[in-house]
């Protein structure tokens, strides 16, 4: 940026990073799991500080640190307004039955021994179709937690096949946004992109489902076939369960198949689920509305409620108490002010260049094709958990390696599919990073939880780092017809 007097040394670049990660060390082991509950987010606004002192020091002006802060932020708008929507939208869903039904037919149909491959299969086929993780674990990887809590399965094994299978979806999924993102920054063809990504993504996603189906066979579950019928029984008890409850989320579904954007399918979503609350679950509306009198009144504060705050169906059976109560949008803001912190780190360390510097030190050490592939895999990772959102850990390093990769006569598409293998995947295993406190939040489940069942997310980097070590299906710039290489695309095109 033109504020900048010099660039930052390798040093002055570390000093901000080396604080947070060691403070963030501190700040585990001594808080424990309720470090996301406020300590960690002062850590990054600490961390954000030094980075501040560090620029100034170089040269940079205040005004454009702030600037730098601004517009890391606001990139990060469209996530906050999609994870309120996502509140919402849980909390009519709960209470219109939506998700009681999905736990009640989902616990008759499946078993302890394939739950965790089915719900990885599950996640995978639905984010595949709408190209969406996010919406994939909002909806259907909500219920699949409830049921496999159900079933007695550790939640931490769930939400981590739910993720992995949510994340493979997203990552070969033309409709995603990543999907587009990476051959954009890279300079190759969406198809091209996503045919090249087959030979690392199906062994990545085959070995995932062989882990998850050996877990299933030689773990004992907690939950007997009793249990599971007098939650069913709870359930039913409680709830008008009917098959019309799945034309909610079969509507938000087809909506996003068909390319609907994110905030109005779900806000939409929201809304039929209020209304299929007033039609099929009259009775719970006005339980957690707590109006006596008018059913106009309490329908009104009922559904808002659900929207906006806590709420939660009581039952005879405390498994399912748990299993039925949200927090609307205000469950979503402690997530909220994460993003935030994060950004705020991110973006000083983008703005200052000490994020670029350090990564320029990465690529003088690539001298070969793999360790080229290597220094892309872990510059993304590096990424996500500095500059706190995967977009990011696509754009940048896709910026700094497409001529890298030139140079060495390697075909765009190779860069391409290690931006989506490291930087895609990898963003939700960082408990501060967008999508790591965003699918920690809606699950319910913390990231240091499911972080070790996330296989797919786990194997993804290391597959393209694999393929790129041993020079399996890596492929080179070929000569044309006039014997001229093909120019590489212009990797910024709609992306600023």
């Amino acid at each position: 940026m033109s504020f900048k007097k010099r660039k930052p040394t390798l040093v002055e670049a570390l000093i901000p990073v080396v604080f947070l990660i060691g403070l963030l060390i501190v700040n585990v082991q001594v808080f424990g799991d309720e470090a996301l509950s406020g300590s960690n987010q002062i850590v990054l606004i600490l961390s954000a500080a030094i980075a501040v002192l560090v620029a100034i020091r170089m040269g940079a002006k205040w005004e454009d640190l702030q600037d730098g802060i601004i517009k890391s932020i606001s990139s990060a708008m469209p996530s906050i307004l999609i994870l309120l929507m996502i509140g919402a939208l849980a909390g009519t869903w709960m209470i219109s039955g939506v998700v009681p039904a999905m736990i009640y037919y989902g616990l008759q149909i499946l078993n302890p021994t394939i739950f965790l491959f089915a719900a990885c299969v599950v996640s995978a086929v639905v984010s595949l179709a709408t190209g969406s993780s996010w919406s994939t674990i909002a909806t259907i990887g909500v219920a699949l937690l409830g049921i496999g809590q159900a079933l007695g399965i550790s939640e931490g094994m769930i939400a981590g096949a739910v993720i992995s299978g949510a994340y493979f979806g997203d990552k070969m999924s033309p409709l995603s946004d990543t999907t587009n993102l990476a051959p954009a920054m890279a300079g190759t063809d969406l198809f091209t992109h996503i045919r090249y990504m087959v030979y690392t993504t199906v062994p990545s996603i085959g070995i995932t489902l062989i882990i998850f189906l050996g877990i299933g066979f030689f773990q004992s579950s907690s939950g007997s076939v009793h249990d599971i019928d007098v939650v069913l029984a709870s359930i039913e008890k409680s709830f008008n369960i009917t098959p019309w409850l799945f034309l909610v989320p079969a509507i938000v579904i087809f909506l996003i198949v068909k390319k609907v954007p994110a905030l109005p399918a779900l806000l939409l979503g929201s809304l039929l689920g209020g209304v299929f609350a007033l039609i099929f679950q009259p009775h719970i509306v006005e339980i957690v509305s707590g109006v006596d009198g008018s059913s106009l009144k309490s329908s009104y504060v009922g559904i808002m409620k659900a929207i906006y705050t806590d709420v939660s169906v009581t039952t005879d059976n405390a498994m399912v108490n748990d299993l039925l109560s949200t927090s609307g949008m205000s469950g979503m803001m402690g997530t909220i002010w994460l993003i935030l912190c994060a950004m705020m780190f991110g973006g000083v360390m983008e703005g200052s260049g000490m994020l670029e510097r350090l990564s320029e030190e990465v690529i003088k050490k690539a001298h070969s094709a793999g360790s080229l592939i290597a220094s892309t895999a872990v510059t993304c990772g590096f990424f996500n958990v500095t500059a706190s959102d995967q977009y990011l850990a696509i754009v940048v390093p896709g910026r700094m390696y497409a001529k890298a990769f030139r140079e060495k006569g390697l075909a765009p598409e190779n860069l391409s599919r290690a931006l989506e293998d490291s930087g895609t995947v990898t963003s939700v295993l960082v408990p501060w990073n967008t999508c790591g406190a965003a699918q920690s939040t809606v699950l319910g489940v913390a990231t240091v939880a499911y972080l070790p069942y996330c296989f797919f997310n786990i194997i993804s980097p290391i597959m393209t780092i694999i393929f790129g070590a041993f020079n399996i299906k890596i492929r080179s710039l070929r000569e044309d017809q006039t014997g001229k290489k093909p120019e590489l695309k212009n990797a910024l095109v709609g992306v600023e």
